[in-house]
């Protein structure tokens, strides 16, 4: 068995035994989803009559998807630092299974909760008006750039997770950074509508790269007041959405791993 072939396999294990434990603590998958309905419910029914009615609420369904599944990176922080603090990874090293397979177990199941969390979101979303019209392909093509940028953010999860000192200090460490980098987007509104500064960082952000990726899919188009800014990010945004998300992974997952390494050798 190779040593690929190996991490995988215990990769899945892992994984199972994770999502065993998320059956057991459903609260878990409640906080999921719970959050981003709120922030649909809100945005749709108190502020989207100033913002654009229901076509704002088409806008704003591409921006609930992203940032459910980048939120949901905190799970990842949370439960490999849970793990490390109760003694869980030093259990995991005393076995013959792959380094690998802890990091890749973790993040495969949180991907598993983000899929049936992007599934519970859809359902909302048409029941406040949001529809796809664009194609079947186009459509399938969104959800996996969605759950590509979701697995890629769970791996800045992992790092966070195996630095944090305490499961305290992971619970606000994997949420903190979380709320500029997806306000500062157009998530909410058009990156145009912002300060100088702000609409460079919006314009570049990898969260804008992936909504606007969304909403072309989708067909969803933007009310007349939030048009996207021109640019190359917008004008490529499926492409530079690709990009950040293999680009997080080219740079995370060799730290994480790194990490990894470094706290279970103690």
């Amino acid at each position: 068995m190779t040593v690929l072939t190996q991490g995988l396999r215990d990769g899945g294990i892992v994984a199972w035994r994770n999502l065993l434990n998320v059956r057991r603590n459903a609260d878990w998958l409640f906080a999921a989803v719970v959050q981003p309905i709120m922030f649909v419910l809100l945005f749709a029914y108190v502020f989207g009559g100033a913002l654009g009615g229901g076509q704002y609420r088409e806008f704003l369904i591409a921006g609930i998807f992203v940032q459910t599944i980048a939120f949901n990176s905190a799970f990842t922080v949370i439960g490999l630092c849970n793990d490390l603090q109760k003694g869980i990874i030093d259990r995991f090293r005393s076995l013959p299974m792959s380094r690998l397979a802890v990091l890749l177990g973790r993040t495969t199941s949180d991907l598993v909760v983000s899929s049936l969390a992007l599934l519970i979101m859809s359902l909302c979303g048409l029941l406040v008006g949001w529809r796809i019209r664009g194609s079947f392909l186009d459509a399938v093509l969104a959800y996996l750039l969605l759950l590509l940028f979701g697995f890629a953010m769970s791996w800045i999860g992992a790092l966070i997770g195996l630095s944090a000192p305490s499961v305290e200090v992971a619970q606000s460490a994997g949420l903190m950074w979380l709320f500029p980098l997806s306000f500062i987007s157009s998530a909410f509104v058009g990156a145009g509508t912002m300060p100088g500064p702000l609409r460079v960082i919006a314009e570049w952000n990898p969260f804008t790269a992936v909504i606007q990726s969304v909403r072309d899919l989708f067909g969803n188009e933007a009310p007349p007041n939030m048009v996207p800014p021109p640019g190359w990010p917008a004008d490529n945004a499926v492409l530079y959405a690709l990009l950040s998300s293999f680009a997080i992974l080219a740079v995370f997952v060799p730290l994480a791993v790194a990490k990894y390494r470094r706290v279970a050798s103690k």
